[in-house]
């Protein structure tokens, strides 16, 4: 009976072993074709985004952003604008995080690979929300010379301050769509920046109440002239 359990309990281990075995041998080569997926993904993502790092250094972005001030605005943010870098970054994560998916969708853990899509579905949005913000940077130049070569044509006064208001309200305006396209809650943001705005406006009010009242009546009587003209 001993020598009947003994043989029973060899056999299971054995059977245990052999199917054991078995798995490995049929996942194995999923793996490897899984890691030469990464790998050569990996390949391909550096040489794409030197690529893009070497088109944005040719374009001169950088010196175009400063032109405009978006350089100036941004570094107030803590953080130095290095644009070829920030699109080498983007474009070399986006086919690494798409080769990724590859593998594990071949190893397939289906529940990764939705997550991995996901994010992947979701780069793009970060890649126009700074398309955005960069358009939106060159309007804005455009409006506040616009308007202050406008205004100073008519002769009219507060030139600087009309075109600056123009420049941030294009602004403002293009970083919300950024906001949207990025996914991230605006309607608290737009609350607070409208809030900001009115109370910038109460007091530019309460300014030319207390102390601007003849400027303000100088800018009223210019308005007229030109509209009378």
């Amino acid at each position: 009976m001993y020598n009947s359990y003994g043989a029973s309990g060899l056999d299971i281990i054995r059977d245990t072993f052999t199917s054991l075995w078995g798995s490995v041998v049929n996942f194995l080569p999923q793996l490897i074709a899984a890691i030469l997926v990464f790998i050569i993904g990996w390949i391909v993502a550096i040489i794409i985004g030197k690529l893009v790092w070497h088109l944005v250094r040719i374009i001169q972005l950088d010196k175009i952003l400063e032109s405009i001030g978006f350089k100036k605005i941004w570094d107030r943010s803590g953080y130095k604008l290095d644009s070829p870098i920030f699109f080498y970054e983007l474009v070399k994560w986006f086919f690494i995080i798409v080769s990724l998916m590859a593998a594990t969708d071949i190893l397939g853990l289906d529940q990764v690979t939705e997550f991995l899509q996901t994010v992947v579905l979701y780069l793009p949005n970060v890649f126009v929300a700074a398309i955005v913000l960069i358009i939106g940077a060159l309007v804005a130049k455009f409006a506040e010379g616009l308007v202050r070569g406008s205004m100073k044509a008519a002769k009219l006064a507060s030139a600087n301050f009309l075109g600056s208001i123009a420049r941030w309200a294009v602004l403002i305006f293009s970083f919300l769509i950024a906001l949207e396209k990025l996914e991230v809650g605006t309607d608290i943001i737009r609350t607070a920046i409208m809030g900001i705005i009115a109370a910038a406006a109460l007091a530019a009010g309460i300014a030319f109440g207390l102390g601007g009242k003849e400027h303000a009546d100088s800018l009223i009587g210019d308005l007229r002239k030109h509209v009378n003209d």
